[in-house]
């Protein structure tokens, strides 16, 4: 009843403030409040947030198939980071603006940096589950060298951690439904990472809620020893579900970087700048289930495609202020909405046949 009753409470206070916030920003469009909703209601703002939510929701996916499997992979910061390097290079290495056997090297660049995630993300499996390493630890390092690896590659091949510009992928503009108003320009005259972004959260869902592969990583996390017994092997299922972080973290972060970048920075927190954390805690806010991390990385997608806009509007607003407010929203709507429940093995090693 007491969690029942903070749901309303907190959905009627969240609609309660909107509805000020609407009403003053409508009667004075030049006070803060009308510059605000006139940035929201904005389609740049719109499609601003579609790019960026590519990577968080896409990590967030592939987070959510190794936890639920039983394996936490806070290394996804880590996975982003690689697999946006690596698709730069590729396309620097092949050439810009051309092709290779018929197809974009933007493409073979997308390609290549989901195939590093996945390299990556299968060491990181093999570290936890051959040698039954610490979980988070192991997460930490994946990330921490990630961090410090993609920057050194990039001083060696180009004496700068930062990689020079090569070209985006190009808009995709489907005559006729590209005029419907807002679904328009949202998914028919968009960039090709923003269908790559759709698809992979459909077949997450998919892949995690409509097939046997789907239930077995779920036993797998929940019940290992129940699904041993029932003829399943667990490590398999672990080892398949921490490649797949690999591959959909991949998608992200290659498709963030040769679709909204363009470039790798590698100062301070990269080019990736956290987003790999805001994934993790996009998910948890979903309490796991991909559409819904997929509403969450809008929510924190937007926040940051705002903040852009206020500070060209002249609104000076110091970014490390933005970058707490996805992680105070979690805390604030996890202590109002509730608490996610993790996996009851999540974290902990299992062996064949143990008692």
């Amino acid at each position: 009843m007491r969690d029942r009753f903070s749901r309303r409470d907190a959905v009627a206070t969240l609609g309660g403030l909107t509805v000020v916030w609407a009403i003053v920003g409508l009667l004075a469009p030049d006070s803060w409040p009308g510059v605000l909703l006139s940035i929201v209601a904005s389609p740049s703002t719109h499609t601003a947030t579609l790019r960026f939510a590519v990577p968080i929701a896409l990590a967030a996916v592939g987070g959510i198939f190794a936890e639920k499997s039983g394996v936490i992979n806070i290394g996804i910061e880590g996975l982003l980071i690689v697999s946006a390097f690596s698709s730069i290079l590729a396309v620097h290495w092949l050439g810009n603006g051309g092709t290779t056997l018929g197809l974009s090297n933007r493409w073979w660049g997308l390609l290549a940096g989901v195939l590093v995630s996945v390299v990556f993300a299968l060491l990181f499996a093999v570290v936890c589950i051959e040698f039954k390493a610490d979980q988070i630890i192991a997460g930490l390092a994946v990330w921490l060298i990630s961090l410090g690896l993609a920057p050194f590659v990039s001083q060696i091949v180009f004496g700068s951690p930062n990689i020079p510009k090569v070209d985006r992928f190009s808009t995709v503009t489907v005559p006729g439904l590209s005029e419907i108003p807002i679904l328009g320009y949202l998914l028919f005259d968009t960039e090709p990472q923003v269908y790559v972004m759709l698809g992979g959260v459909f077949a997450g869902w998919y892949l995690l809620s409509r097939t046997a592969f789907g239930r077995w990583v779920v036993a797998s996390g929940e019940n290992p020893k129940a699904l041993d017994t029932a003829g399943v092997d667990v490590r398999k299922i672990r080892y398949a579900a921490v490649v797949l972080s690999g591959v959909f973290a991949g998608l992200g972060g290659a498709g963030f970087a040769l679709g909204t970048l363009g470039t790798f920075a590698g100062g301070g927190d990269t080019a990736i700048n956290g987003r790999g954390f805001i994934a993790i805690a996009t998910y948890l806010l979903a309490n796991y289930h991909p559409v819904g991390a997929l509403l969450g990385s809008f929510l924190f997608a937007g926040l940051n495609s705002i903040q852009n806009s206020l500070q060209l509007a002249g609104y000076e607003i110091p970014t490390e202020l933005i970058r707490t407010i996805p992680h105070m929203t979690v805390i604030v709507v996890l202590v109002l909405v509730g608490r996610t429940r993790l996996p009851d093995a999540a974290g902990e090693n299992y062996d064949s046949g143990e008692d």
